[in-house]
């Protein structure tokens, strides 16, 4: 069965490379068949499992297209080249492969499948290299958001914070959970931002800056609804405890539900400790991932 699949490919690799053929009486390459002949034996290498192969023809497939001027069909063959070293787990090339593709949809004025190009791209290299996948899931916020597509915008953004927090990258967490709370009060849903503000305040906290964690809690006053709720209530109770050094306070916030059980739906990963300068209290108070993407 593969032996046959692969030689089907190489058949069709023949008639693409005919296609492309000028002579005599043919002056210009027919680009549009040869790149369905290229796409054919790239299914059909697929299929055989001969992936280097596939991925080969892909990119010959790309070309034809671009040659063709046809944009959008050449961004697929190179995003379907990605998925080839996807399967060869040569992951970085992929990623590369896939984003040179999301460029190519922009261009073609396709944003939406730009973005889930990237998106895709985030998810592929997200446990090789979390600091590309922030990137990624940055820049398909960036088109959403473009493209007023708030909520799927959000979505991304979150994804980008809780790998922040989970490499260590506090200031840049920061920073990242503000844009969602910005946005989150753009499309007025409040008791998201209150969640937000608690995630933001442990974030300044673990950075050892009281000052932007009392600064957060005293600008999200001007959210409706948020200083009349129980989240409000907890942060001020975290923030004077922390600020007297009263490690039973802080530890009565940090263990209480709101705080260690923000969403059900996402297991709970212990990820860091705030540490009290000097006496190092806090011991049992974590941020979470299920704090971060609670919406």
């Amino acid at each position: 069965m593969a032996a046959q699949k692969i030689n089907e490919g190489l058949e069709h690799l023949a008639k693409a490379e005919k296609y492309l053929k000028t002579g005599f009486l043919k002056w210009k390459p027919d680009y549009d068949s040869a790149a369905s002949e290229y796409g054919k034996a790239a299914v059909a290498f697929k299929n055989a499992k001969q992936f280097e192969q596939a991925k080969d023809a892909c990119l010959r497939e790309a070309v034809a297209h671009e040659n063709n001027r046809a944009l959008f069909h050449a961004a697929k063959a190179y995003e379907q080249a990605g998925m080839m070293l996807k399967e060869m787990q040569k992951l970085p090339e992929a990623v590369q492969l896939i984003e040179k593709a999301s460029m190519m949809y922009l261009e073609n004025g396709t944003p939406d499948t730009a973005a889930m190009a990237l998106e895709r791209a985030g998810k592929l290299i997200e446990n090789v290299d979390p600091e590309k996948a922030v990137q990624l899931y940055q820049q398909t916020a960036n088109v959403f958001e473009n493209e007023e597509r708030l909520r799927q915008a959000v979505e991304l953004l979150g994804k980008a914070s809780r790998l922040l927090v989970r490499g260590r990258r506090f200031d840049e967490a920061a920073l990242s959970i503000q844009k969602e709370k910005n946005i989150y009060k753009e499309i007025e849903n409040y008791p998201t931002c209150y969640k937000k503000t608690i995630a933001q305040v442990l974030v300044h906290l673990h950075r050892n800056d009281y000052v932007a964690a009392e600064r957060c809690v005293r600008e999200s006053y001007s959210i409706p609804g948020f200083s009349g709720s129980e989240d409000c209530a907890a942060l001020e109770q975290l923030l004077e405890g922390y600020d007297q050094q009263d490690q039973d306070q802080v530890s009565d916030v940090c263990n209480s539900p709101l705080f260690k059980y923000m969403d059900n739906d996402i297991a709970t990963v212990d990820t860091w400790h705030i540490e009290i300068p000097v006496v190092q209290l806090l011991r049992t108070c974590f941020v979470t991932d299920s704090m971060l993407s609670w919406a």
